[in-house]
C-alpha cells in the first residue's frame, strides 16, 4: 500500500508540473461557459462515467458553499437512452448522439477517458466540434487520439488507470473550487 500511495503522490506532483497551463485553461472556460449562459456536459466509461456524474453533481448540487445550482449534466445517467442508442446506432454513438441533441456552441463538453482511445469518447468530441463547442479532455497513457482533438487536453502523466483515475477527479475537484470562488466570491 505504501509503494501504490507513494506512486499516486509522485503523479499528482507531475501532473501539477506538467499540466498546471492546461488545468488552468480548463477553469477558465469553465467560468466563461457558466458566465455566458451555457451548461458544462461530461461524459466517459467506466470509471470516467462516474467521475462524469460525480462532477456534474457538485456543480448542479454544491462543492464547498451553498450556492445556485449551476447547469451540468452527464451524458452517462440516463439508461433508456444509452440502450436504445447503443441498440440502434452502436454503442460509438451513444454520446455523439446526445451530444447533437443537447449541446449548443456556448456550451462546454468535458470527455474524459484514460487512454484517449475510447471511440464513442472521439466521436463524441468530433460531433461537438461540428457544433462549435469548447472541448476539455481529460486522459492519460500519452493522452491518445483525444489529445489532438480538444481545444484544451490534461494528459496525466502515468499509464496506471487507477493513478489517472486518482487525478482526474482531483482536477474535477480543484475545477469545481474554483468555479464557485469565480462565480460566488
Amino acid at each position: 500500500m505504501k509503494e501504490q500511495v507513494e506512486d499516486h503522490i509522485a503523479v499528482v506532483r507531475k501532473t501539477f508540473e506538467e499540466c498546471l497551463s492546461g488545468i488552468e485553461s480548463f477553469i477558465r472556460l469553465a467560468v466563461e461557459t457558466l458566465r455566458g449562459g451555457g451548461k458544462i456536459a461530461f461524459l466517459g466509461n467506466g470509471g470516467s462515467a462516474a467521475d462524469s456524474q460525480h462532477l456534474a453533481a457538485e456543480l448542479v448540487g454544491r462543492f464547498a458553499k451553498d450556492r445556485s445550482p449551476l447547469p451540468a449534466i452527464a451524458l452517462t445517467t440516463d439508461t433508456s437512452i444509452l440502450t436504445a442508442l447503443g441498440n440502434d446506432y452502436g454503442f460509438d454513438e451513444v454520446f455523439s448522439r446526445q451530444v447533437e441533441a443537447l449541446l449548443k456552441k456556448e456550451d462546454l463538453l468535458v470527455a474524459i477517458s484514460t487512454s484517449g482511445e475510447s471511440p464513442n469518447v472521439l466521436k463524441a468530441v468530433l460531433r461537438a466540434k461540428e457544433i462549435g463547442v469548447k472541448v476539455v479532455g481529460l486522459t492519460g497513457k500519452g493522452g491518445g487520439r483525444l489529445k489532438d482533438i480538444c481545444d484544451v487536453v490534461i494528459v496525466v502523466p502515468s499509464s496506471s488507470t487507477p493513478r489517472i483515475q486518482e487525478v482526474h477527479i482531483l482536477i474535477g475537484h480543484l475545477v469545481c473550487e474554483e468555479v464557485e470562488k469565480a462565480l460566488y466570491g
